[in-house]
């Protein structure tokens, strides 16, 4: 990128936005903490804080806020515990700590911007089939407005689709990015908020100047022709086509095997998966490619060839067979980090929300999805965390998906 374009980009954000971060590592929480005062120096107040923890301090994430907040001065609070952490330290240089206990805590002043906390149990939610408004009262804000979401699940919530499709219900015109946080045995939830430990969701409703930009990559290549549903009895797939021809799931898949490599038929038995066309009952979209969710294939019916996948299936949907891979899931990220940088605003701050299954086992190398982003944003600061389920959009609606890489570009809005 020249010199030039890169102060055009900057030049369009909104005066006095800010962002600093801290990566500290360590076995001690006033240790990581301390080391964290150190990094962010007398800075803020702040907007907001986003503070992420390796799950190794499950049993200290009570104490973890108090310790932040007489240190560090920010107006709202929100986090969570991870499997592992993603920051940028002193060193300017974006990590994944997946194997190590860590903390890293961003700091963004964004003036022109509204923040809107917010705290969902997770129990007692609003029916689906009913007016938005109950909805909107859990979240305390009314639906216009909103063009933002960050959102933070706890893994014992027990209604995590519904609770999804309900916020969409809710804040259509509000773009969600976020993740499901890391199981621990403490007997206490994962989230953070305010000053306190909450399980169900927490999260914040963003208007105004700032927002987020999402970007999802689920890291899969397809596989074989597009195939459309003609037999399907809930998350089981009975029969599929391929124009007039018929057959089996398992059927078609064979077919497609014979047109594989060596090492791509030895993936499809352990890294094969089904995308689930999204865009295939919109009539204004009918004749569009579709864009698929990446679903997991958890069962086959060898007596006749149906397959059992994670997500309810309708006769008429189109479906293709995916294989993931790190080389497909870093292609498809920087194709898709590509066409965010050929956006005219330069990003204050990029949050990651990453697959437990990514990092280093999928990528051969550590820092896989952080160097993509650094290489094409070399001053952008990224956090975030890994998950055990990842939240963002595709095809206009909002997912909870698995081995993706969800990102959320913090950004002026015009």
């Amino acid at each position: 990128m020249s010199a030039f374009s890169l102060l055009e980009r900057l030049g369009r954000r909104p005066a006095g936005a800010w962002c600093r971060t801290a990566l500290a590592r360590g076995t001690g929480l006033q240790e990581v903490v301390d080391s964290i005062e150190r990094q962010l120096g007398r800075c803020g107040p702040a907007d907001l804080a986003l503070v992420f923890a390796s799950a190794s301090f499950a049993s200290d994430l009570p104490r973890l806020l108090p310790l932040l907040q007489q240190r560090l001065r920010a107006e709202h609070w929100l986090g969570c515990l991870g499997g592992g952490v993603v920051g940028t330290g002193s060193d300017a240089i974006p990590h994944e700590l997946e194997q190590e206990p860590a903390l890293s805590v961003t700091l963004l002043h964004l003036p022109g911007a509204h923040v809107h906390p917010f705290v969902l149990d997770g129990t007692n939610l609003p029916d689906l089939d009913g007016p938005a408004d109950p909805w909107q009262l859990q979240v305390g804000a009314a639906g216009s407005g909103f063009h933002s979401m960050l959102l933070l699940v706890d893994p014992t919530c027990q209604a995590i689709n519904d609770l999804i499709n309900g916020l969409d219900y809710a804040y259509p015109d509000a773009v969600k990015v976020g993740g499901l946080a890391a199981a621990h045995s403490a007997p206490h939830g994962s989230l953070l908020s305010g000053s306190e430990v909450r399980q169900g969701a927490v999260g914040c409703l963003l208007s105004g100047a700032w927002g987020l930009d999402p970007v999802v990559a689920q890291g899969c290549k397809p596989i074989g022709p597009v195939l459309e549903v003609e037999q399907a009895q809930r998350n089981v797939v009975l029969q599929v086509s391929e124009g007039q021809r018929r057959s089996s799931p398992v059927a078609a898949l064979q077919a497609i095997l014979s047109g594989l490599s060596p090492q791509e038929r030895e993936q499809v038995r352990h890294s094969l998966f089904l995308g689930v066309g999204q865009s295939s009952f919109s009539l204004e979209h009918r004749d569009a490619e579709p864009a698929f969710l990446v679903r997991n294939l958890i069962g086959v019916d060898p007596r006749n060839g149906a397959v059992a996948v994670g997500e309810r299936m309708r006769v008429g949907q189109q479906v293709q067979f995916q294989l993931r891979d790190g080389q497909a899931s870093q292609a498809e990220l920087c194709q898709l980090l590509d066409a965010q940088a050929e956006r005219q605003s330069e990003p204050l701050a990029a949050l990651l929300f990453a697959c437990l299954g990514r990092g280093e086992g999928l990528h051969g190398h550590a820092d896989g999805d952080v160097t993509p982003c650094r290489e094409r944003f070399a001053q952008v600061p990224i956090a975030g965390a890994f998950c055990q389920g990842e939240i963002g959009p595709v095809a206009g609606s909002t997912h909870l998906h698995g081995y993706t890489a969800s990102w959320g570009f913090v950004v002026p809005r015009s």
